[in-house]
């Protein structure tokens, strides 16, 4: 968690700086993105709050979508991503929205994807996804990875006031 601190530390002191909110629907990293946010004191003046969306009840239920609307996706996708990304971002009014998900492992998920991948989105003013493999099996290690990026991400996405 250590590691997460300095982009997240870096993000805080944009989003103070430009006065933005920021909203998070995570699911293979279970809150760590929204964890290092909440880290950095003065995290009440940014961070609107989050969810970690695990399963396709916790989908519906936190952030309504429904089966309609996956019809044509698939989870762990670029695509589904920045589908979390823009909700989570309507659904708390705030002004960036990051979504992630992906296979932590040690195994791949159903959908086929390896152990090891993610796909993170950020939705506001600018959109940007990406997917990250890093070819390893360790569900914790992937998980900070996975963390890292989605904060890396938003370091490059949301700019300096």
């Amino acid at each position: 968690m250590k590691a997460l601190l300095p982009a997240a530390q870096i993000i805080a002191e944009r989003l103070i700086a430009r006065r933005e909110t920021i909203a998070v629907a995570e699911s293979s990293t279970g809150g760590l993105i929204a964890a290092a946010l909440l880290a950095v004191p003065g995290a009440s003046a940014y961070f609107l709050g989050g969810a970690v969306v695990y399963t396709k009840s916790a989908r519906a239920a936190l952030l309504g979508i429904g089966d309609a609307e996956m019809q044509s996706l698939r989870p762990a996708t670029e695509a589904y991503a920045l589908l979390l990304a823009r909700r989570v971002r309507e659904r708390h009014g705030a002004t960036w929205g990051v979504g992630e998900t992906g296979a932590t492992g040690p195994t791949g998920n159903r959908y086929g994807d390896p152990a090891g991948h993610t796909c993170i989105a950020v939705a506001g003013p600018v959109e940007r996804a990406t997917t990250l493999r890093t070819g390893r099996p360790a569900r914790f290690e992937n998980m900070e990875a996975f963390a890292a990026r989605a904060l890396e991400l938003l370091v490059e996405v949301v700019p300096p006031a």
